[in-house]
């Protein structure tokens, strides 16, 4: 299945950014392999471009937002069309090359997608899902990552419905970008104070101590909603049950607890968790892999 896609990276035709390409409709897909170390290579795409890195490391240089940061597998990187990004290879070798997959997505496919999820969930009037032209950096968890992979195998086979499948995982891939930045800008105006209805008041309630028992009774009591009513608001905000988005947001504070230098043991407990190992298996489930895994790798984030 991935022998034309293996072929192909093995004509390197430079050692600096060696591209294989792939286009279907209202998408194209490079896979990038460096084998030496590079600074300062420019990207840019007149389209909204989602990369994803697979080995390797990069630094990634935006100047039109000051943004300096290191890019490492399991991570998802957003840019603006016509947004301009500076790249450093600090670890490509011939034998380790730093591969990085990026998808060009039509600005029609992303308004496409943007206007079938304001309707299923009824927010079109509000226009909720839409897609703001700024830059996206996200550790993203395992479901994205097999996703991505999913793409890769989609546009190197020779399936006769392979434009069907490949449509189908591009409207997905866009979906999840688009309910990311939702829910950045909803968390944002709530902390700003510029919203104040029951599905918020519920959402700061619980965000005040992630390990709380999930009370539904009493976040329906602080919506002033029915239980039916308050499950079916959330999930339409949320894109999520309570029960799940309150899960997610106990492994996003265990990713900010972990970087800090707190120990699984102690970071486990405060977030309710029963014993260290259910929050090890929950960890490896999200993002593929173990919270000491995820902590080594970001102290040699800083090191290298």
């Amino acid at each position: 299945m991935l022998e034309q896609l293996n072929k192909q990276r093995q004509k390197v035709s430079s050692l600096v950014e060696n591209r294989v390409h792939f286009a279907a409709k209202d998408v194209e897909l490079s896979i990038y392999d460096t084998y030496e170390n590079a600074e300062h290579i420019r990207l840019c795409s007149s389209e909204v471009l989602f990369c994803g890195m697979l080995t390797g490391k990069k630094v990634m240089h935006v100047n039109s937002c000051d943004y300096h940061k290191p890019f490492l597998p399991n991570e998802s990187f957003v840019l603006a069309p016509k947004q301009a990004v500076y790249i450093d290879f600090p670890t490509a070798c011939l034998d380790k090359p730093t591969t990085c997959l990026a998808i060009e997505i039509s600005k029609d496919k992303i308004t496409s997608v943007a206007d079938k999820l304001n309707y299923e969930h009824h927010a079109h009037q509000q226009n909720y899902f839409e897609y703001h032209s700024e830059l996206v950096h996200n550790e993203h968890n395992a479901q994205t990552q097999q996703l991505l992979n999913r793409l890769i195998l989609l546009f190197s086979e020779n399936d006769p419905q392979r434009a069907f499948y490949i449509d189908l995982a591009l409207n997905e891939l866009v979906a999840r970008l688009l309910q990311q930045q939702s829910r950045d800008f909803l968390f944002k105006q709530i902390s700003q104070g510029h919203l104040n209805t029951g599905i918020h008041a519920a959402i700061v309630h619980m965000q005040k101590d992630l390990s709380q028992h999930l009370d539904i009774e009493q976040l329906s009591k602080i919506a002033c909603m029915s239980r039916s009513k308050f499950f079916e608001q959330f999930k339409t905000m949320m894109g999520t049950t309570p029960q799940q988005w309150l899960h997610g947001q106990k492994l996003m504070s265990a990713r900010n607890q972990l970087k800090q230098g707190q120990n699984v043991t102690s970071v486990a407990f405060s977030l309710g968790f029963s014993h260290p190992s259910q929050l090890s298996r929950s960890f490896k489930k999200a993002f593929n892999q173990t919270p000491k895994q995820y902590q080594t790798q970001h102290i040699n984030r800083h090191q290298d």
